[in-house]
């Protein structure tokens, strides 16, 4: 099977490059996923999991907030406002996060934000919200 170039990358630092066999994020569009030769697309990125199945190893699984999705014939660049790794998320911290957003008036913008930044993150960690 033919394999991708994959690039995850925040403002801050380059999080992870290489070969794999698979992409699957969410766009505005929904989700997607992406294998070797896919039609090229650019897509924008909203709060959600982020899974990269590594050739030959584990999947790489992480959380990102924002950013873009580049398809090309040279490979998949995830360029995302910021990233969390998986193992890096405390649940505990966004369940909270979570109920507070959820408690805020219902006009209130921030607290939808952080909402969908916390159920992101909890999805992305294997638990519900």
């Amino acid at each position: 099977m033919a394999e991708l170039y994959v690039e995850l990358v925040s403002p801050e630092r380059e999080i992870w490059s290489g070969e794999a066999d698979m992409v699957i994020t969410r766009t505005t569009e929904g989700e997607i996923g992406v294998l070797p030769q896919h039609t090229p697309l650019l897509g924008e990125l909203v709060s959600g999991p982020v899974r990269i199945r590594r050739t030959g190893g584990d999947d790489l699984i992480a959380v990102v907030h924002g950013g873009f999705l580049s398809v090309t014939d040279q490979g998949v660049s995830i360029l995302a406002e910021t990233v969390e790794m998986v193992d890096e998320i405390d649940t505990a911290r966004a369940r909270a996060a979570l109920e507070r957003a959820r408690g805020a008036e219902p006009d209130d913008e921030d607290a939808a934000a952080a909402a969908r930044r916390a159920e992101a993150r909890l999805r992305a960690a294997g638990e519900s919200a």
